[in-house]
């Protein structure tokens, strides 16, 4: 899938420019610069991944080919506490395929996550395991998992073939409530 693609399947997913990001698992950045295009240049993304080679590789390409918005890499583990400020926003672009225990991850997202912040989400529309996706996650298992776990209004924003595989991919969002209290603040 390439740049133009990317942009266009998170297109809907993303609200507004500006805000405070985080894409995780995210390898080299290549959908780190599809979000980046839509938040512009008062975004920050935090990206993380567990690689140090692809991080190595994202700090390069953030000198070589400056994203729209301002990204920072980390090294890291999704698995593990994450070290980040409150967020508006978080991308799991095929991430959660390979997490296990996928209620729990989201879950501790949603804690992330300002009051109104958004989850944004790339799967495969799969339902049974295969090596390079071990845990599928399909938009219905999203929406039920999204539901019990922090997010409200779950919604499909996207689909698309997938070029290498030929699978439907889905680009979906969920959002975490505001609540009378953050009405207050």
């Amino acid at each position: 899938m390439d740049h133009h693609e990317m942009v266009a399947l998170i297109q809907a997913g993303v609200h507004a420019p500006g805000g405070v990001w985080a894409d995780l698992g995210a390898g080299t950045g290549n959908f780190s610069w599809a979000l980046a295009e839509h938040l512009g240049p008062h975004a920050m993304i935090h990206t993380l991944d567990r690689d140090a080679r692809a991080v190595a590789a994202q700090q390069a390409r953030i000198q070589r080919d400056p994203p729209a918005a301002t990204i920072i890499a980390h090294q890291g583990d999704v698995q593990r506490r994450l070290d980040l400020p409150p967020l508006d926003g978080i991308l799991c672009a095929n991430l959660l395929h390979f997490i296990n225990d996928q209620a729990e991850l989201l879950g501790r997202l949603a804690a992330q996550l300002r009051p109104g912040g958004r989850l944004l989400v790339v799967e495969y529309e799969q339902q049974l395991p295969l090596p390079w996706v071990p845990h599928p996650l399909p938009f219905a298992r999203f929406v039920s998992l999204a539901t019990t776990t922090g997010f409200a209004f779950p919604t499909r924003v996207g689909m698309r073939r997938s070029p290498s595989s030929g699978q439907v991919m889905y680009a979906a969002v969920g959002m975490r409530p505001r609540t009378e209290l953050d009405n207050l603040a």
